[in-house]
């Protein structure tokens, strides 16, 4: 769907763009994540064609971005930061006159519309003037905007800015229901959400991609497998003798009583390899009942911080 190879960027003696390389899958939702500066909204301006490239390839569906700028724009449905709204029209006239800007005749133009506010959830808002809508609904005709046309590729920038939690909430389901029928790039500064709503995450940090892969296996492939949470029930004096004279165990602390008599830890190995049967026995030998060993996984939040250094609201 999108390929993008050796993506460059310089602004004067800048480089923003670091020679970058990705392709999104046909049907995917993919999170671009960054700190301030790292390249995000650079690669996306580039990628909807809103600036030009100092070198590399960007390709929609087979079609080079360079050579045939016109055709691969029509493949793609932008929401930028602040959506292109037009607060004195309706939202039908601003979709319709959308819709026309984008070549449709003006009965398909018309009709794509009433689809798409059926769809978004608008019809019972489409003669209101844009400027008396909320906040969440104006981000609503931004996507609505995004979507005329029947773009395969949508990029949307920070779609949840703004937004209260009810309204996340609701603009988080109608993006997952655009999946499989549309490919989705989404940049937000919100980690829960893309976590949430993102099939596979790309994480730029200065120019340059620090990772990218399903978002599940970023963050398994970056938890500490020397780190374990277990729930073991027992008497929590005899636990914690056994951690203490454990040669398998570099520390250890109890997290909570999770229920009479059960326990949370957090164990920490002191072995390279994986302890998790070695504790499991260790707690059984001693009549102790293991309710479950595993490798403490990171949140997507932890692996953004691991790679950048950075917390989450300096993304």
């Amino acid at each position: 769907m999108l390929l993008v190879e050796n993506l460059v960027k310089h602004y004067g003696g800048h480089e923003a763009l670091k020679g970058i390389s990705f392709h999104l899958e046909e049907g995917q939702i993919v999170g671009l994540l960054g700190q301030n500066g790292a390249g995000k909204s650079t690669t996306m301006n580039i990628i909807t064609g809103y600036l030009s490239a100092t070198s590399g390839d960007v390709r929609i569906q087979g079609i080079d971005l360079l050579e045939h700028p016109n055709q691969a724009k029509r493949l793609i449905g932008y929401l930028p930061e602040q959506p292109p709204l037009y607060d004195k029209m309706t939202v039908r006239e601003y979709l319709e006159f959308v819709g026309e800007l984008k070549g449709l005749k003006a009965k398909d133009a018309r009709q794509e519309a009433k689809d798409i506010m059926e769809k978004i959830r608008l019809t019972e808002r489409e003669n209101m003037l844009i400027r008396h809508l909320s906040k969440g609904y104006k981000q609503r005709v931004g996507l609505a905007q995004a979507l005329i046309g029947d773009p395969p590729l949508l990029i949307l920038d920070e779609p949840m800015v703004g937004l209260d939690p009810n309204q996340i909430i609701e603009m988080r389901s109608l993006i997952r229901s655009l999946a499989g029928t549309h490919t989705v790039m989404i940049s937000s500064h919100i980690l829960s959400e893309i976590e949430t709503i993102c099939d596979h995450i790309i994480i730029l940090d200065e120019g340059k991609i620090a990772a990218k892969n399903e978002t599940k296996q970023l963050e398994q492939e970056h938890s500490n497998q020397k780190q374990l949470r277990v729930i073991v029930k027992g008497n929590d004096q005899e636990i914690h003798k056994l951690l203490r004279e454990s040669s398998m165990v570099k520390r250890y602390s109890m997290v909570q009583e999770v229920e009479k008599g059960v326990f949370e830890l957090q164990v920490v190995s002191a072995k390279e390899e994986d302890i998790r049967d070695e504790l499991f026995l260790l707690f059984a030998q001693n009549q102790m009942i293991v309710y479950s060993i595993n490798v403490e996984q990171l949140s997507l939040e932890e692996v953004f911080m691991k790679l950048t250094g950075k917390e989450e609201e300096e993304c």
